[in-house]
Formats: C-alpha cells, sequence, structure tokens
C-alpha cells in the first residue's frame, strides 16, 4: 500500500512539477526574469517566443490551446478582431485568464497597431485621430506626447498592454504608399524628437511602445506585405539618416523596436533580410547602438520574410537567430504545426539555437515584469465600465481637434481662399468619405454631393459639375487622383473653381496645377474634415508647415488660362 502510494505521488509530482517561484514575487525584474528562465522547460521558453493572431472577433479554440497548453508569450489584436469594443474587452480578458492560470502565473503581451490617422487596428468606439504627418505639420513634441497618450489610454482600458507605435520611418521617398502620412516627416531629427514624446505618451498611459520598422522603410514604394523591397543605401547613408531615430529613442529608453523585411544589398546583410539578419539585429543594433530591450518581427507570414526564408519555420528560426525575441505570426498554427516541432527539435539538439531562445524568454520576462506590475500598469482583465465611461475620451476628442487645426497645410491659393457662400456660389461636394460629406454640408448646406469611384462614369461627375460654380475635391489615393485629372481637363476653360482637400499626403498634390487652390488635412479623421472646412472659410489660419522638402512650381489656373 505505502509504495503504491510513493508511486502515485510520484507520478502527481512529474506531471504536475511544484514551482516555487511566480511572476508575482516581489523581486528584482532581471533576477526574477533569470530565476524563471532556469526553472522553465524547453517548451515554455520557446513558448514565450511566440506572439500569435487569429481570424474573428472571437478567440479562436486553437489560440486558447496555444495559451493553456504552450503557454505563449503574446497576442496580436488585428484589425479583423475588433470592431466591437466590448466584446474585444472581454476578450482580452479571457485571454489573460488562461495565461494567468498557468505555471509561474505569467501575463501575455497583448499587442496591437494603433498608430493614429490610416493605420487603427482597434476600432468600435476608439478615437480616429489626424496621424503622424499631422504631427509632423504642427511641428510640435506635445502634440505628439498627448497623441501617443490619449491613444494609449483608450487601448490600456482594454487591457492592451503594447502598442506596435510610433512609426519613425522617414518619409523619403514621396511614392512609398505604405508609409505615407504613417511618417512624421523626412528629417530624421524631427522624427526622432517626436517619436520619443509619442512614446513618452504611451509609456505614461501604461503602454510598452515600439518604434518601426527597423532600420527603415520610407525610402522604397514597395509593400513588405507582399514582396522584399530591396533598398540601394550604403550602411553609412543609413546611420547618417534612417537609423538616427532609432539612435536617439534609444537614449531615451525606447523598450522595443520592431524589424521590418527590407533588403539592403549594399549593407553586409546583403540580400538577407533586415529581420532575419544576425549583422542588422546582433551587430549594429545590439552592439553597435546599444539596445537592450526586445526586437520583434514584423508578421513572419509577410512575403517579404517569406520570399527569402522560403518557409514559415525556417523563416522563425531565422529571425529567432539573428536577434529577435518576438516571433509575430498573424494567423493562429495547429498546435503541433511544423513552425513549432521543428523550432523544438532545434532547440533540444542546437545548443546555440537553446541558448538564444533562452536568452530571449529572459528579456521577455524582464520587459514583462517591468512593464505588467504595480501601479499605473495596464489591467489584466478589463473593467467593462470603465471601457464604456473612458472611450472615447472626451478631452482627446478635443486635443485632436486641436491638433487637426494646427496641422491643416495651405499647399496653394490663387485667391479662392477663403470661401464664403458669395465667393462660392453653388457648390458640389466631390468625395469618398461619410465624414466629408457631413462636415462640409455644415459648411455648405446647400451643397450637392457626388460619392466618386473609379468603377462610377465621369460624365455624371462631370454633369454635376457643370452645373454649379465651385468644386471641392476630396482626394485620397492615386484612384481619386486619376477621377480629379480628368476633371481638371474637362473643366480646364472654364470658371468653375477645383478646390481640393487633401487627406493623404501632399505628394498626391504634385502633377495639380489646373486647380484654384489645395489643403492638406493628412487624415480623413472627422476632427481633421472640421479643421479643414474651417480653414477653406477663413474661420482659423492654415499655419500647417509640409513636414518634407515640397516646392512644387505650378502657375495659378487663372495665369495658365490668360485671366
Amino acid at each position: 500500500m505505502k509504495t503504491k502510494l510513493l508511486v502515485f505521488l510520484l507520478i502527481i509530482f512529474i506531471n504536475f512539477p511544484l514551482y516555487s517561484i511566480s511572476f508575482s514575487d516581489d523581486e528584482d525584474p532581471v533576477r526574477l526574469a533569470s530565476r524563471i528562465t532556469e526553472q522553465m522547460t524547453d517548451e515554455q521558453a520557446l513558448a514565450q517566443t511566440f506572439m500569435l493572431g487569429w481570424v474573428g472577433a472571437e478567440p479562436s479554440p486553437v489560440i486558447l490551446d496555444w495559451i493553456r497548453e504552450r503557454q505563449i508569450g503574446g497576442v496580436k489584436i488585428f484589425g479583423w478582431n475588433t470592431d466591437d469594443t466590448r466584446r474585444l474587452a472581454r476578450t482580452v480578458g479571457e485571454l489573460q485568464s488562461h495565461a494567468l492560470d498557468g505555471p509561474f502565473g505569467i501575463p501575455l503581451l497583448i499587442a496591437t497597431d494603433q498608430e493614429g490617422g490610416i493605420v487603427r487596428h482597434v476600432k468600435g468606439d476608439t478615437s480616429e485621430t489626424p496621424g503622424n504627418m499631422a504631427i509632423g505639420a504642427s511641428g510640435r513634441p506635445i502634440d505628439a506626447y498627448w497623441s501617443g497618450y490619449y491613444i494609449g489610454k483608450e487601448i490600456a482600458l482594454l487591457g492592451i498592454n503594447m502598442n506596435f507605435a510610433p512609426t519613425v520611418d522617414l518619409y523619403t521617398n514621396p511614392d512609398s504608399v505604405l508609409i505615407s502620412t504613417r511618417s512624421f516627416g523626412s528629417d530624421p531629427v524631427q522624427a526622432a524628437i517626436l517619436g520619443s514624446a509619442f512614446a513618452k505618451g504611451q509609456l505614461d498611459a501604461g503602454l510598452i511602445p515600439t518604434a518601426k520598422h527597423f532600420p527603415g522603410h520610407g525610402d522604397t514604394a514597395l509593400d513588405s506585405h507582399g514582396v522584399l523591397p530591396r533598398i540601394n543605401l550604403s550602411f553609412e547613408e543609413l546611420m547618417e539618416r534612417e537609423l538616427i531615430p532609432y539612435k536617439m529613442m534609444i537614449n531615451e529608453g525606447i523598450p522595443a523596436i520592431m524589424s521590418a523585411h527590407l533588403a539592403f544589398p549594399n549593407t553586409e546583410a546583403g540580400p538577407v533580410p533586415a529581420s532575419l539578419s544576425p549583422w542588422f539585429l546582433t551587430e549594429v543594433l545590439r552592439k553597435e547602438m546599444g539596445f537592450e530591450g526586445l526586437i520583434i518581427t514584423d508578421d513572419l507570414l509577410m512575403n517579404g520574410a517569406l520570399i527569402h526564408a522560403r518557409s514559415l519555420p525556417q523563416a522563425a528560426k531565422m529571425a529567432l537567430l539573428a536577434g529577435n525575441d518576438v516571433i509575430m505570426i498573424s494567423s493562429t498554427p495547429a498546435l503541433n504545426d511544423l513552425v513549432w516541432t521543428s523550432l523544438l527539435d532545434s532547440m533540444r539538439n542546437e545548443p546555440e539555437f537553446r541558448d538564444r531562445v533562452r536568452d530571449a524568454c529572459r528579456r521577455i520576462l524582464t520587459m514583462k515584469l517591468i512593464h505588467l506590475r504595480g501601479e499605473g500598469s495596464v489591467p489584466y482583465i478589463p473593467d467593462l465600465d470603465l471601457v464604456d465611461a473612458g472611450i472615447a475620451d472626451p478631452r482627446g476628442t478635443e486635443f485632436f481637434l486641436g491638433l487637426a487645426a494646427r496641422s491643416v497645410t495651405l499647399i496653394n491659393n490663387s485667391d479662392a481662399l477663403p470661401l464664403n457662400s458669395e465667393t462660392a456660389g453653388r457648390v458640389l461636394l466631390a468625395g469618398n468619405f461619410s465624414d466629408f460629406f457631413t462636415v462640409g454640408r455644415r459648411a455648405f448646406p446647400t451643397a450637392i454631393t457626388y460619392w466618386y469611384s473609379p468603377l462610377r462614369p465621369l460624365t455624371t461627375l462631370l454633369n454635376h459639375a457643370r452645373n454649379v460654380d465651385t468644386v471641392i475635391f476630396c482626394l485620397f489615393d492615386r484612384a481619386g487622383m486619376r477621377i480629379l485629372n480628368q476633371l481638371q481637363m474637362q473643366l480646364y476653360h472654364t470658371d468653375i473653381k477645383i478646390i481640393v482637400l487633401s487627406v493623404s499626403s501632399p505628394a498626391l498634390l504634385d502633377d495639380l496645377y489646373r486647380v484654384d487652390a489645395s489643403l492638406s488635412v493628412y487624415s480623413y479623421a472627422h476632427e481633421s474634415f472640421i479643421a479643414g472646412f474651417s480653414a477653406m472659410l477663413g474661420r482659423i489660419p492654415a499655419s500647417g508647415r509640409v513636414p518634407f522638402p515640397y516646392s512644387p512650381e505650378r502657375p495659378p489656373r487663372q495665369a495658365v488660362l490668360g485671366n
């Protein structure tokens, strides 16, 4: 009988080990992280490096299995998870509850992309904001700080504790559709100052900010989601320009940096993407630039990574060996998928890889212990009453309206602005954002509205335009530019005024010289439209400045027509 009891107790001990250490222990974070890592199995240490996403509003059974059975280190919230704010808060609480029930009681990193402007993965009731280029146009670090703070405060209420922002890519290629208004501008020092202020606002809201996309995505027109961009800059050029924001932000204590799937063939990395390059991440970022925080990959399912690595398991292994601490995968692999089994096999059979994974685990735990515990940290389980009361924050809404007003930029004006009911006459509002029409009709109550689209015949727009005195055209992308160019040509020899309100990069306006005036507001947020129409009516000054070299030479249309 005694022997059977001993065997039973031995089985219990083997299958349910007694952990004498906990994430909640009151101990120095660096020392506690090392002690927990030492007690972890290979599986537990490897799992901490995984950050997974899932498809749908509700967490999938597979992502729950990864949390409960594997104790992964993090999850990523994407736009397809977030239409219902309260439901997202409940989901985050559910995920964290499962994580906290695991060995050591380690919470998840709950991350998202809430940059402001056009990148707003957490939708629902959260604020739409003017974005980084509007901050660059205002030129005020305090605007960057409060943008980071109010964006962070909202998503912190949802239990999100890490934000993949600020974007500090420089806007050095005006054809960069991917970066565009996500950039603060082209000046590296200004980007560093504004990025640091934004990060400080995030930290004060309780979040872990992440600077991206290292070493810089701004000097290419290609998108690393679909291809592997090759940027022909030398390392010296990178150090003198793209890397300056990172150097300055490292000195300011930025806790995390995201690596990008970009190749720089004129550097020692050669054809290898920076995200998979030991030279870029270990030699340059760690050793030369002195970064000690977390390095996180951009999504490894992006073609920029897979084209080079040839497979997801190989991309994940290369990423960890290169120096990344967290590997992000936007979908949820099956529990025993090859990406897991192959990495675990490498960990058991390759001492160098095992040491690298355990080093990454130690860094992850240190980051969590510093930022996810104590006063001011994001709650693990969101309070739904606070979610209802705090999103969107009225003070944040007031601030973002002020930022939008400070950033409005007058691109050109041939005495057409300011407008009033007499000088505007009959007005046509042509756009493809509902807020543009809502705000525009407040400014011009009798205006005709037209929702343009590449699929609609131009003749319909022309018929409306020929029956008004002023066309106010909302411009967002190149498809809209093609429609606007055709409209300009058809109205070229008429007295009909064309006013352009740009909600994207002013670089789109380079080819426009047949318009009477153009303004840039950098965003399609409701507050940006209010600011744009207010400047159009002369109620506020258009005091913003284009935050990159921009001096298009175009004569006024009246001069071209000889009027």
